[in-house]
């Protein structure tokens, strides 16, 4: 969250500059960068007892990585601000792991990133933003979640210690 020196949320009408990305090395926020990414791919992906999803579940997906520029954190700002700001056709690398074990293992050990370096409060923002992606896209295609998508929820929350 922005704070002050002092410790006092800033002022109205100006914001405190975030030093956010200056925490993070280019892995890490790579990491964090691409992983909403990640969890779009393979949350629209079919999987067994997933249904193949349209492109409603991919703009759903994209429209929730665009609602954190809505969110009361700096970093969940940031990283979309981040997100947004690739357009020279740059990767992170987010379309090799649509695999549901490699993501779990990059969500774990964002939450690694996150418990050595973030602020607690953007800490748990950054996960549930990254976990609502997920919601959405699977959501999308019929109003509501099959038992495998639910399952796959599960699994996403839970590598992002939200379970």
């Amino acid at each position: 969250m922005s704070h002050s020196v002092a410790g006092e949320p800033p002022s109205a009408g100006r914001r405190a500059a975030p030093l956010t990305t200056a925490v993070y090395s280019a892995a890490e926020w790579d990491l964090l960068t691409g992983l909403p990414g990640r969890v779009l791919v393979a949350a629209a992906s079919p999987g067994p007892g997933r249904p193949p999803r349209g492109v409603s579940a991919g703009l759903a997906g994209l429209d929730a990585v665009a609602a954190g520029r809505g969110f009361d954190s700096d970093l969940v700002r940031a990283v979309v601000a981040a997100i947004y700001a690739r357009h020279d056709g740059t990767s992170t690398g987010g379309e090799r792991l649509t695999d549901v074990v490699d993501l779990l293992a990059a969500c774990r050990a964002t939450v690694r990133v996150l418990e050595r370096r973030a602020d607690p409060a953007d800490s748990a923002a950054y996960r549930q933003w990254v976990e609502s992606v997920a919601a959405r896209v699977c959501r999308a295609a019929a109003g509501e979640s099959s038992p495998a998508d639910r399952r796959f929820l599960d699994r996403v929350g839970g590598a992002l210690g939200l379970r």
